[in-house]
């Protein structure tokens, strides 16, 4: 036989209490005695009725700032374990509220504190509703009031969307177990643009289910936004806290995720007629466009009979420049012609002048020194030439 080591059986004992699915999470009702506050915070005193005491302790992160004192009757939830240092069952609180709340209330208040710290309640995650839903998921009880109060709103208010139905008890034992499978199973629904969760009113204890934390995450984790529409007006629950948008009622949830078609219908015609006008103002803007773009063409092409007379203006000019530029270049050939006639050999001669060749070299006599006697003589006179020789 092995002999075990006084730690190695408080862990033992630790670990077997922790376990345990009703010791993990445990609510009881007790008055409080020796009740303690440390330096750090912590909050050590024991739960007492007329059979039994249990030692507790509310750590510093539990609730900070709650106090209580002896005599207190409270509820308080927790799990049971073992102080290993001393070896003593201990009872470590989380949640400590007077016991004349009621125990319903008092799990409404914890589970609510809890979920809202994780961030459950968060404005910031909960999504906008889509303006024009096709596809309406409903959870609730296939043969209560409030379905049929789903339908007639839906049929009469937008008749264009399918409703898509995930039947669930909403009263009962079994409620929170299938609620929570009823949205799992309409989360996978294709094309699902909007749900919702409803029953209609009850006691407190008939609207129990929608305080379930199994039917607050499903609701977390709803892939589109969802309506709550559970109880009546002054009713509210932890699916309340969790969906995206509340309302009073279940046909005010239809209400709230749907829009009114004939609302749509009216919107509808006035944007149509909007358009229209705006259409007939652009048009007759356009028109003005093209008419002042007419006048202006217009204004830029000249009148043919105009374009006609500065053609026959440009004409005459021309003719004129060019008759000057004849003229002038007449003058000057004429001038020109005149100063080579000075200059012709001929017009020379035909006034009685003479050309002398050296008959044997034709070179031009042009002076008498140049002449030997004997020598033959051209002389080129106006109309012919002769031979002479110097005597």
């Amino acid at each position: 036989m092995q002999a075990f080591t006084v730690s190695a059986v408080v862990a033992f004992l630790r670990e077997l209490l922790e376990a345990n699915e009703i010791l993990s999470d445990l609510w009881i009702a007790g008055e409080v005695s020796n009740y303690t506050r440390s330096q750090p915070g912590h909050r050590y005193f024991s739960l007492k009725d007329g059979g039994g005491v249990l030692r507790s302790v509310l750590f510093r992160t539990s609730m900070p700032g709650l106090e209580f004192k002896n005599g207190d009757r409270v509820l308080a939830h927790g799990r049971v374990s073992v102080y290993q240092q001393r070896g003593e069952l201990q009872f470590v609180c989380d949640f400590v509220r007077p016991e004349g709340i009621g125990l319903q209330a008092a799990q409404f208040e914890e589970l609510k504190l809890r979920l809202e710290a994780e961030g459950l309640f968060e404005p910031g995650r909960k999504r906008a509703l889509p303006r024009f839903p096709m596809r309406v998921g409903v959870v609730t009880s296939p043969t209560g009031a409030a379905l049929q109060d789903i339908q007639n709103v839906l049929a009469r208010r937008w008749p264009l969307a399918t409703l898509v139905i995930a039947p669930a008890n909403v009263q009962g034992k079994d409620a929170p177990t299938q609620i929570a499978a009823a949205l799992r199973l309409l989360a996978r629904e294709p094309g699902l643009d909007v749900a919702i969760l409803a029953r209609g009113g009850g006691s407190a204890e008939d609207l129990s289910a929608f305080n379930s934390e199994a039917v607050a995450r499903a609701i977390f984790a709803f892939p589109v936004p969802l309506v709550s529409g559970v109880g009546h007006e002054t009713d509210e629950t932890i699916a309340d806290f969790v969906a995206d948008m509340r309302a009073p009622t279940p046909s005010a949830a239809v209400e709230r995720a749907t829009p009114d078609i004939r609302q749509v219908t009216n919107s509808v015609a006035v944007l149509e007629r909007a358009m229209g006008s705006a259409a007939r103002s652009l048009l007759g803007e356009a028109a003005g466009s093209v008419e002042s773009a007419a006048l202006a063409l217009d204004r830029m092409v000249p009148d043919p009979r105009t374009l006609g007379r500065e053609v026959e203006m440009a004409l005459r000019a021309m003719r004129s420049t060019a008759k000057a530029c004849v003229q002038l270049d007449r003058a000057r050939i004429e001038t020109a012609a005149a100063r080579l006639d000075g200059l012709d050999p001929h017009a020379t001669l035909a006034r009685g002048f003479a050309i002398v060749q050296d008959a044997k070299t034709r070179k031009i006599v042009s002076s008498v020194r140049k002449v030997k006697s004997g020598a033959r003589l051209s002389v080129a006179v106006a109309d012919g030439a002769f031979w002479t020789e110097v005597s």
